[in-house]
């Protein structure tokens, strides 16, 4: 079944990091956490655009220009971007939400001033044309059609989305509708760079074995001479109030069927004064954040209901926040058990409220999970990124984790109470269809494995 990621704030960073910042003239800002560990670095280019920017006739161009930014510039040709890190040691990617794309790479720490000039130079001067372009789009049209039209949990959550909002832009995927694809022309993609592509509306997290205060001279030779740009204007796009239950069915092949539920909640504002927010990650993680959450133990081991069972939610978001209950029956059990058992799961708290030591657990992993994070630099690169992305500042992550904290059963059982009725709520279903026999060879020739992105 689709999982859905512990969310961000459970990863929030404790007292002893050492993050530093400065700002550009020209808007760029620079975030560096030295972390002399290990002699790597990572790097990470932000920019504030996603699929949430895109108009109408237009999705999934975010997600093109982020595979076109690995093709050449003025002075490096096709494919050269990515060789250059290879033969330094390193690797690299990109990634596209509905709120950001990021591109990242991870190097020997020697490596890093090219790295950063290699990012300077495709942030200012990345040749788009027409050639590259129409090789390219097939292979985002190929990765439509093998993670979302062949997959049948993608196609209910993207059903789910496109049903749950009717106003608000989260209601287009990432990867975009295929009619826009095929419709879609470089000049779509040169468009979309040149409106959003600009160090005003990006910002550089690294981190690694390194000195901060000479990542700032090599940020300013390197960023510093690409000039600030007007930016689009983004208007309001609210999402008008829902006034009763939403539900689609959609069929696929499939081996079974697939649920999932969501509700629209409350995101976090302000780091400070909100409560609600922290209080809906809590019940998200006793719902589902460990081998003794409610989901597993009550419905999957005890009642054997559900084959899986999970739930999710992400407070930290540009746009509409959700919170989503799915799974997958068990053999012998409907979809309509399924959705009256997690239902039943949200009354018991609604009622009866959790427990102090469900709570307990839940903060106990809130804390664990700072001791993983600091194996990682690319985590903290990460946390620090997606926080930025939605409009917060690093900061603030400290914060949070306090808030967290001080979460209590009764604030745990107030939004339950509060938010999960069926005026918000949106239901998904799969109505699985009898799977394609021929021999598995030729699905392989007819849906060969795409190439990467870069």
């Amino acid at each position: 079944m689709k999982r859905f990621l512990f969310p961000l704030l459970i990863f929030t960073h404790c007292a002893w990091a050492n993050p530093f910042e400065t700002q550009l003239s020209n808007g760029l800002r620079v975030i560096v956490r030295e972390d002399p560990r290990a002699p790597t670095v990572v790097q990470m280019v932000w920019y504030r655009a996603g699929a949430m920017d895109e108009k109408d006739g237009y999705s999934g161009v975010a997600h093109a220009l982020e595979h076109l930014m690995f093709k050449g510039t003025k002075r490096l040709a096709a494919g050269e971007f990515n060789k250059r890190v290879a033969e330094a040691g390193g690797r690299d990617n990109a990634f596209t939400s509905l709120d950001y794309t990021a591109y990242f790479q991870i190097v020997p720490k020697a490596a890093l001033p090219e790295m950063m000039a290699l990012e300077a130079d495709r942030m200012a001067n990345l040749t788009l044309t027409e050639k590259e372009f129409s090789s390219e789009i097939k292979v985002v049209m190929e990765e439509r059609r093998l993670r979302t039209d062949d997959n049948a949990q993608s196609l209910v959550y993207e059903a789910l989305h496109s049903t749950m909002f009717q106003a608000h832009p989260y209601r287009r995927p990432i990867i975009g509708w295929m009619d826009d694809l095929v419709n879609m022309t470089w000049k779509d993609a040169r468009t979309w760079y040149r409106d959003w592509y600009a160090p005003n509306n990006a910002y550089v997290v690294i981190v690694g074995d390194v000195d901060h205060s000479q990542i700032f001279k090599w940020a300013e030779k390197n960023f510093g001479r690409i000039p600030a740009r007007s930016l689009p204007v983004r208007k309001p796009q609210n999402e008008p109030a829902q006034k009763g239950v939403k539900r689609v069915n959609v069929k696929a092949p499939a081996k079974l069927p697939y649920l999932t539920m969501a509700w629209k909640v409350p995101k976090l504002k302000d780091v400070e004064r909100d409560t609600e927010p922290y209080a809906l990650e809590v019940l998200a993680a006793v719902l589902d954040g460990n081998d003794a959450a409610r989901l597993s133990k009550n419905l999957v081991r005890g009642s054997r209901i559900a084959q899986s069972a999970g739930a999710g939610y992400d407070a930290t978001v540009r746009g509409e926040a959700t919170f989503l209950l799915d799974g997958q029956p068990a053999e012998g059990r409907s979809i309509t058990e399924l959705e009256a058992a997690l239902q039943a799961e949200i009354k018991r708290i609604q009622d009866g409220g959790v427990t102090e030591e469900e709570l307990t657990r839940v903060k106990t992993q809130i804390m664990a999970s700072q001791v993983y994070k600091r194996d990682s630099m690319m985590a903290q690169a990460m946390e620090m990124g997606r926080f930025e992305a939605a409009g917060f500042h690093w900061r603030d992550l400290d914060r949070m984790l306090v808030k967290l904290r001080e979460v209590t059963t009764t604030d745990v059982q107030s939004v339950a109470k509060k938010y999960f009725n069926d005026d918000t709520l949106t239901v998904a279903t799969l109505d699985p269809q009898p799977l394609d026999p021929q021999p598995l060879d030729k699905v392989a020739t007819k849906n060969p494995t795409i190439a990467p992105r870069h």
